[in-house]
């Protein structure tokens, strides 16, 4: 369903260890915000408190994820996934509405633009 964010297996994975060592009544909030690179970037935390007014909660094996409408409407039918790097590894998110995505993959433009890439020193990559 396009109008949903998912879980890779991976991230389940993840997530449940996790929500389990730090708040065992955790969800996983998303959020996209203005700045990056490539002009909007992701943010991603654990939250213990209840879902706001107008936020979307989906529940993929046991893991919640919380987003805000306004989020949604630039992540609709992303998967959030874990990857192992070279340097560590940690949460990214594929996202098939961004028409550019900083090489980080914490960054990306929306359709209709705004942004660029110049990672100010990380040399990210914009693709």
């Amino acid at each position: 369903m396009k109008d949903m964010i998912t879980l890779s297996e991976r991230a389940v994975t993840e997530l449940r260890t996790l929500i389990e060592q730090e708040a065992k009544d955790a969800a996983l909030r998303v959020w996209v915000a203005g700045g990056g690179c490539s002009g909007l970037s992701y943010g991603m935390a654990l939250d213990d408190g209840a879902p706001e007014e107008g936020d979307q909660v989906f529940e993929q094996d046991g893991i919640k994820l919380i987003i805000d409408p306004l989020s949604l409407n630039y992540m609709s039918g992303s998967v959030v996934d874990y990857v192992d790097e070279t340097l560590g590894g940690g949460f990214k998110i594929e996202n098939p509405n961004a028409t550019s995505s900083c090489g980080c993959g914490s960054s990306f433009q929306g359709e209709g633009g705004g942004g660029g890439c110049g990672c100010g020193g990380g040399g990210c990559g914009c693709k």
